[in-house]
């Protein structure tokens, strides 16, 4: 996890004999590997199997793909796997049941716990509420159209979190720099959350904004919010959850059922018989608000090998930074005028899902300055330290 060398890597110089052919490879985080993703989209053990034996390991020298069903792994990867497909029954600190199933990173992979545990939560509960990691852009676009698609699910009500603090961020202010976290910047935030709206609403599903208040912000900022919302003709909420538990959801519990009652027509954005390309594209146009698509020629030639053996009909699952709903993020609020860079694309056959990868996404996280073993030691009565 430490050695950021071990994102490319050349592996097999022993020889044919001793390590295999000589060729570039890398890792990836575990929460990006496709077993995660399959793992979170399989419905039972059945289908377990046969996600993991489509599972594409490599290629032939004439071009063939191969499978983790030609490598007759499938069975060890079922015994390891067989207890992990049941869901994680937790309880809050208020002893409330709850799911914890499924980690696969929205930036990179499709960000949603697991189907098995929500079809459990919808059949136990009268309401069912499950997060799409990070933002509209990528949490949530991908459960609509790749995780709903597959499941079947139809959800009734939308609820996009947000926060004074990451409203000014979105302005332009310097979180190390309190000087700079003002009113004006987080009117100028207002863009970011106007267009993670405006993209949940391209799915016929009622829109609710849960404001989560920090001790720090002040009445006058969340009044600003919510008067924002009110002329977008959106519903919003106060959540102190963090700091007072269940009642502190209260009136966003109240704003989602009234909202649920409201009706909905739930659509994908788009349909699978679109080209790759061109779910890409919608993507791009329509989600992050680019102006133009460029496909760097590795990422063609892989689309046009996709399309050809049959992958054409998959949903796209697009890996990118989560910090902006560009591909760089250093760009803030809602950037328009640039240009969506594809600079690769690989097939997750198993989970169901083409990755393109856009930009400078790295498959294994970016690590802190100072990593976490830094703070980590052993002291004179033999207690550890710093785990935390």
């Amino acid at each position: 996890m430490n050695c950021r060398e071990l994102r490319n890597t050349v592996v097999g110089l022993g020889g044919k004999s001793i390590g295999g052919v000589p060729h570039e490879s890398g890792f990836l985080i575990t929460s990006a590997s496709e077993i995660s993703a399959i793992l979170a989209l399989a419905s039972d053990r059945e289908d377990l199997r046969a996600r993991l034996e489509r599972v594409v390991v490599g290629y032939t020298y004439d071009g063939r793909m191969v499978t983790a069903k030609d490598l007759n792994c499938v069975g060890a990867m079922m015994v390891l796997l067989k207890d992990a497909i049941n869901p994680n029954l937790v309880q809050t600190l208020e002893g409330q049941p709850v799911f914890v199933h499924g980690f696969p990173f929205a930036n990179i992979a499709h960000g949603s716990n697991s189907i098995v545990a929500t079809r459990a939560a919808m059949k136990l509960g009268d309401y069912a509420v499950t997060e799409a990691g990070f933002a509209a852009d990528l949490g949530a676009e991908k459960f609509m159209d790749i995780v709903c698609r597959q499941a079947g699910f139809s959800p009734d009500c939308t609820v996009i979190v947000v926060s004074a603090r990451a409203l000014m961020m979105h302005g332009d202010a310097d979180i190390d720099d309190e000087s700079t976290m003002t009113l004006e910047a987080m009117r100028k935030g207002y863009s970011n959350l106007d267009k993670h709206i405006s993209n949940l609403r391209l799915y016929g599903v009622p829109v609710v904004v849960a404001i989560n208040r920090f001790p720090s912000d002040t009445d006058e900022e969340i009044a600003e919010i919510r008067s924002h919302c009110d002329s977008l003709g959106v519903p919003s909420a106060e959540s102190t959850v963090f700091t007072d538990g269940g009642k502190g959801g209260m009136e966003l519990a109240r704003k989602v059922v009234e909202a649920i009652g409201e009706g909905k027509d739930f659509r994908p954005l788009y349909g699978t018989e679109l080209s790759i390309k061109q779910k890409i594209e919608t993507i791009g146009y329509e989600i992050y608000g680019a102006s133009m698509v460029n496909y760097l020629p590795a990422a063609e030639k892989v689309i046009s090998s996709l399309e050809a053996a049959g992958y054409g009909s998959l949903p796209v699952c697009i890996a990118k930074t989560q910090a902006s709903i560009s591909d760089n993020p250093s760009r803030k609020g809602a950037p328009t005028g640039w240009k969506l860079t594809v600079r690769d694309v690989y097939v997750s056959a198993g989970a169901g899902f083409i990755v393109p990868i856009c930009g400078q996404m790295t498959l294994m996280p970016g690590l802190p300055k100072k990593p976490a073993a830094e703070r980590i030691d052993l002291d004179a009565e033999g207690i550890i330290r710093g785990l935390r």
